[in-house]
């Protein structure tokens, strides 16, 4: 008899499942269901305005794609819903939600619902960098051992830094939070009705390591009240493609899947890809490439990689050490430019051609010649994760000219995307972790000139991975896990991930072009993210300071 598992991938802009057979990872059939509020960046859903930098979502957008992407997936793929063993769930992180005691968001409280803080706060919610810098300030200030295994900085985007600023702006919302929660442990929760924390976002997003989370002492001098934070996140802790519990009978109506199927622990998006990928042995980096970039690695042993956004045991797979490291915007980048810079012009061109802005531009740039176009531009538009960790950077562009055409810009943005992944390779590799295998999954490897270009600035082979689905497909090995069809993630990502759709090698002579670029971009990025000018925090402060 068949046997299959679903894997589900809530994402930033939309949720999808796949149904992946358990004998040798065929995906059988996917849906997609896009959120109905997207992200939440400018207010709330007839709500009041948000300031900058906020970034929210709407929990019942979580929850609807597993009502309705989960049974669309199952008929897409012909199957009998009995013969599923297993679900795995995957969302982008750190995206955390305050909730009672029995799970309902704070967010769907009608007294609360005006409230902002209420919300959870996306991934990409980078307002609360002020918060961080206190953190950090503080952690140094004590010699807080934790802190070099971030890599010397806490960032903005992580739990700690958002919870502060709950307690600091709303206290009351503070006060009425029973819980403080990953997205994917909120919903695996709402699938099983047991709530469970994965290891992977305790460690890389919850500060917690060796079993402890920051101590109450250190907390209390951030604010007086914030050791009450740690009875919000306290619960049981399971490693990577733990068996979480069974589907509810509320669970399998929403689902339409067998009651006490087995639901896999909760995980971070870029980490469960790594099985998708076979990429969770040592020596082999995965970059997945949205909206923005997260590179994951594992390795036997525990290095100190300043600037990276973490190492832990189990962060990954159980029984490793996982690191991650990343780039805040990547996709958003290329998004900010062809909706916002863009001349009509061009828009009317790619249309009469029936290509996509984003097509006509790679055309146009596909033949410049590396440093052709004078420019270099600093990937910085959605502030610094790796190495910097600094959310109050932004991005530069520097050499233009009257003669500067929209799709040299556009060229070098790509490159500096290149540039900055590069930067995090060599961090880890100073660090005595190598990088032996670099491969790429997410939403931009359709883009062939971003691929070639990052094989020539990294110089060496990029694996391009060959599914749509790379996050829910791992989702789903680590579902298999869970129902026990394989006895670990390493087994079950060798019979069950997805191939190469194909490999980039470097062009040595553009190879070699890109290494004088580079120079010029390292030099920029320690003037302005090293202390060689405070420009662009002063102009975030000014900013901050008229924005109403």
């Amino acid at each position: 008899m068949s046997r299959y598992v679903v894997g589900v991938d809530l994402g930033t802009l939309s949720g999808r499942a796949v149904v992946v057979d358990v004998a040798d990872g065929t995906e059988r059939g996917a849906a997609v269901h896009p959120y109905r509020h997207g992200v939440l960046t400018q207010r709330l859903p007839d709500g009041p305005p948000l300031p900058p930098q906020w970034a929210l979502q709407d929990p019942a957008d979580h929850r609807e794609v597993l009502r309705s992407a989960v049974p669309a997936a199952v008929r897409a793929a012909g199957i009998d819903p009995a013969d599923v063993i297993g679900i795995g769930l995957d969302a982008t992180s750190c995206t955390v939600l305050p909730t009672l005691a029995d799970g309902t968001p704070l967010a769907e409280l009608p007294a609360l619902r005006g409230r902002p803080h209420a919300w959870p706060k996306l991934w990409k919610h980078h307002a609360d960098q002020a918060h961080a810098d206190r953190i950090n300030a503080l952690a140094r200030d004590r010699g807080e051992p934790w802190l070099a295994r971030y890599g010397g900085r806490v960032s903005a985007e992580w739990q700690l830094a958002k919870a502060l600023a709950v307690l600091t702006e709303d206290p009351e919302v503070f006060d009425r939070a029973d819980r403080w929660i990953e997205t994917a442990d909120w919903l695996v929760w709402q699938l099983c009705g047991r709530e469970t924390r994965n290891a992977s976002a305790a460690g890389f997003k919850g500060l917690r390591q060796d079993g402890r989370h920051p101590a109450p002492d250190f907390l209390a001098a951030l604010h007086p009240r914030l050791p009450e934070l740690l009875a919000k996140v306290d619960g049981p802790v399971a490693a990577p493609a733990a068996r979480s519990g069974g589907l509810t009978d509320a669970a399998a109506r929403w689902t339409g899947l067998p009651v006490g199927t087995a639901v896999a622990v909760g995980a971070i998006d870029a980490h469960v890809t790594a099985a998708a990928a076979r990429a969770v042995r040592p020596g082999r980096m995965l970059a997945v490439l949205g909206t923005s970039t997260c590179l994951i690695m594992n390795s036997d042993d525990c290095h100190e990689v300043p600037g990276i956004c973490g190492v832990v045991r189990d962060g990954v797979t159980a029984g490793r050490w996982g690191y991650e490291a990343g780039q805040s915007g990547v996709g958003d980048i290329f998004a900010w430019y062809v909706d916002r810079v863009l001349p009509a012009s061009y828009a009317q061109e790619a249309h009469r051609r029936g290509v996509s802005a984003y097509e006509l531009l790679d055309a146009l740039a596909a033949d410049q010649p590396v440093g052709g176009h004078g420019l270099l531009a600093l990937d910085w538009h959605s502030g610094n994760r790796s190495v910097l960790m600094d959310h109050e950077l932004s991005g530069v562009l520097v050499g233009l000219t009257l003669a500067t055409r929209p799709e040299e810009i556009w060229r070098a943005l790509l490159e500096a995307t290149a540039f900055g992944a590069r930067t995090v390779v060599e961090a880890f590799t100073a660090a005595g972790v190598p990088v032996d295998e670099l491969t790429a999954a997410g939403g931009l490897t359709g883009n062939r000139l971003l691929l070639r270009c990052y094989a020539d600035v990294l110089r060496r082979p990029l694996h391009v991975l060959d599914t749509d689905h790379p996050a829910a497909r791992g989702a789903a090995i680590h579902a298999a896990v869970a129902a026990g069809a394989y006895p670990d993630v390493e087994s079950a990502s060798d019979v069950m991930g997805a191939p190469h759709r194909e490999t980039w090698y470097p062009d040595p002579a553009r190879a070699a072009a890109y290494d004088d670029l580079y120079a010029e971009y390292r030099a920029l990025h320690d003037h302005f993210g090293r202390g060689g000018t405070d420009v662009l925090h002063r102009l975030h402060a000014l900013r901050a300071r008229v924005t109403p």
